[in-house]
C-alpha cells in the first residue's frame, strides 16, 4: 500500500489524523492518538491509545505503536515490529521489573521486523534496530547507531552516540558503551559473578563498561564490571576477566592486554 492519502472503510480510526495521511484495511487508530501528516498505517496495523507519531512515518502490516509512544518524524516500523511492550515478571524471575510508562523514538530511525522495544526506551535520531531485536527497559540509546538482527538489550543498557552493536550479540543488564565504540557478532557480556546465589539488597549486579572508540571482536565474553578503556582493542575470542587499559590490545583466555605499538610516539 502506497500513500495514497485515503483511509480504507474497513479501518477503524478513533484518533486524529493529519494530512494526506493512509490507511489500510484493519488498522486500529485507538482513541487520543495523533498521526502526523503524510504517513501511511498499513494493515492490521495497531496504534495504541495517546500515541504520538510524527510526519512521514510509516508503521507496516501488524506493527504495534504501544499507548502513549512517542516516534519522531520518518520513522519506519517493520513487519510485526513491537514499539511499547509492558516488561513482566514471573516466579522464576530473579527481579521484578520497574519502569516509566514512556517510549521515544527519535526522527528518521528504522525498527525492523519482529523487534521488541519495551516502555522506558528513549532511542535517538536516526538509529537503525535489526529484524528480532529486543531491547528491554530503561535504555537508553544515542543517534546514529546500529543494533543489529538478534541483538538483545538486558535492562538499563547505556548506549552513546554513532555505536555498531552486530548481529546476536548479548548486552546484560546494566552495560554502558561510549561514543563510536563497535561491537562485533556473538559477543556475550555479563554482570553476575554468583548466579546461583538470590538476589538480595547485599548483591550487586554490575554490567561491563565499554569506552569510546573501543573495539570488541567477534565471540568475545565480558565478565560481570570489567572496563574496556578508550579506543582499545578486545581481539576475537578473548575472554576478558580485567580490564583493559585505553589503547590497548587485549587476546587470549584469558585475555591479557598489550600496549599497542602503533599509539607510541
Amino acid at each position: 500500500m502506497h500513500g495514497t492519502g485515503e483511509t480504507s472503510p474497513f479501518a477503524i480510526v478513533d484518533g486524529h489524523l493529519g494530512p494526506s495521511c493512509t490507511v489500510g484495511p484493519f488498522a486500529l487508530i485507538s482513541r487520543g492518538a495523533r498521526v502526523g501528516a503524510a504517513c501511511v498505517v498499513h494493515s492490521h496495523a495497531l496504534v495504541g491509545a495517546d500515541a504520538r507519531i510524527g510526519d512521514r512515518c510509516i508503521v507496516h502490516p501488524h506493527a504495534v505503536v504501544g499507548p502513549g509512544v512517542v516516534l519522531g518524524e520518518g520513522v519506519e516500523l517493520l513487519h510485526s515490529a513491537v514499539v511499547g511492550r509492558e516488561p513482566r515478571s514471573a516466579g522464576a524471575t530473579a527481579r521484578d521489573p520497574s519502569f516509566a510508562h514512556r517510549l521515544y523514538v527519535g526522527d528518521g530511525c528504522a525498527i525492523g521486523s519482529h523487534a521488541t522495544i519495551y516502555y522506558d526506551v528513549e532511542i535517538g535520531d536516526h538509529t537503525l534496530v535489526g529484524d528480532a531485536a529486543s531491547i528491554r527497559e530503561g535504555a537508553r540509546i544515542g543517534s546514529r547507531c546500529i543494533v543489529s538482527r538478534c541483538v538483545t538489550l538486558n535492562y538499563d543498557v547505556t548506549i552513546g552516540n554513532d555505536v555498531k552493536v552486530m548481529d546476536a550479540t548479548h548486552l546484560t543488564g546494566g552495560t554502558q558503551i561510549g561514543d563510536g565504540a563497535f561491537i562485533s557478532i556473538l559477543v556475550a557480556t555479563t554482570n553476575d559473578n554468583q548466579p546461583r546465589q538470590p538476589l538480595g539488597h547485599d548483591r550487586r549486579l554490575e554490567g561491563p563498561r565499554i569506552e569510546s572508540g573501543a573495539t570488541v571482536g567477534a565471540g568475545a565474553i565480558l565478565l560481570p564490571g570489567v572496563v574496556v578503556g578508550a579506543n582499545a582493542t578486545v581481539a576475537a575470542g578473548a575472554v576478558v576477566t580485567r580490564d583493559v587499559p585505553s589503547g590497548a590490545t587485549a587476546m587470549g583466555m584469558p585475555a591479557r592486554a598489550r600496549r599497542d605499538q602503533s599509539a607510541d610516539p
